[in-house]
């Protein structure tokens, strides 16, 4: 069990992590989700004691992770893939971090064959692909048998099969009752893993709930119809003092009233329905409504700026100097990137 306390983390005027307070429990896999620069990876470096609090506490099983006896026996992470001496084969890079924590040489061949790199166990890691390191995390996060599993974006780099492998192997983990803490920006893969979740926004809690409860109260939810007699649908819905919008393609959206009922008043006055389908919001839809304020770094899908009137492509006024080794009519930079210009000219 992971228990946060107030825990708080500055970085001179900037508020990383704010008074979280919270219990990642054992028996589940528990998603961790947030924008980026909302303090997901600051937050699992604090229970790691890779970064100290400003204030508050991180207690692994009751203990601080630096008073831990062979903490790899007590939690295992992956919070970097690619933080291996790249000179060091995979079994090597292994058997350091066995012999380090009192872990006997045998289970490095026994984790290497769980992640499926018995092949490359010779291999340097510096050869190794990006999806191959996450394996090779994955192995060292196993190697100490532990009950707290910390893992950040564990499915990057990773081909379908491997999604699906550490999918299974996550769920697998909780259910022998150990504690499972999975931070990951792919909402679909989130969706089939974790059951309950915690969102923080700019270093603050959010969301601490369940992933049905999550999805329930973020989102909306509806039942859609469709019926070639769409006039007689609407007049009966009315009478059954049933509001219901309409919607593209002729359907219409009604909120709060089971579709099997809606069926069965349809089926009553026999009308033909052609679609009668509820609709439920994706843990996508429902993060993106919450964290809609909480987003730090805004990216544009609509029209580039234009340039003020009277300027040309680039912004800059005709018959101005241009910057030495500029091309004629080409669009120069602004900014830093007029500045490296310079100093590279």
């Amino acid at each position: 069990m992971i228990e946060l306390e107030g825990l708080t983390k500055h970085y001179g005027d900037k508020v990383a992590v704010e008074d979280l307070t919270l219990t990642v429990r054992p028996g589940i896999v528990t998603g961790f989700l947030g924008p980026n620069g909302a303090g997901k990876s600051t937050t699992m470096r604090m229970m790691l004691d890779l970064d100290n609090p400003t204030a508050g506490t991180v207690r692994i099983d009751g203990k601080h992770y630096r008073q831990l006896q062979d903490p790899l026996t007590y939690i295992g992470a992956l919070l970097e893939a690619k933080s291996v001496h790249g000179g060091r084969s995979a079994a090597n890079h292994l058997l350091c971090l066995a012999q380090s924590n009192g872990i006997p040489r045998s289970r490095v061949f026994e984790v290497l064959d769980t992640v499926g790199l018995s092949a490359v166990a010779k291999k340097r890691a510096k050869g190794f692909s990006l999806g191959m390191s996450q394996r090779l995390g994955i192995a060292a996060a196993l190697l100490g048998d532990p009950q707290v599993l910390l893992f950040d974006e564990p499915v990057n780099g990773l081909d379908p099969e491997g999604i699906h492998w550490i999918r299974n192997l996550m769920k697998n983990l909780a259910a022998q009752g150990r504690t499972v803490f999975v931070s990951s920006h792919l909402m679909s893969e989130m969706a089939l893993t974790a059951e309950h979740l915690i969102v923080i926004g700019q270093g603050r809690l959010m969301a601490d709930t369940s992933m049905r409860e999550f999805i329930h109260q973020n989102s909306r939810s509806y039942v859609r119809m469709r019926s070639p007699e769409r006039e007689k649908l609407l007049d009966l819905l009315h009478s059954e003092g049933i509001d219901a919008v309409a919607a593209g393609n002729g359907s219409l959206e009604v909120d709060g009233v089971p579709a099997d009922r809606l069926g069965e008043l349809a089926a009553a006055h026999q009308l033909v329905l052609h679609e009668l389908s509820p609709q439920h919001a994706s843990l996508e839809e429902a993060f993106m409504q919450l964290t809609a304020d909480s987003v730090e770094y805004h990216a544009h899908d609509g029209e580039p700026v234009p340039a003020q009137a009277g300027s040309p492509p680039g912004g800059r006024s005709p018959g101005a100097p241009q910057p030495a080794g500029a091309r004629p009519g080409e669009p120069q930079p602004t900014g830093w990137g007029a500045d490296w210009q310079k100093k590279r000219s």
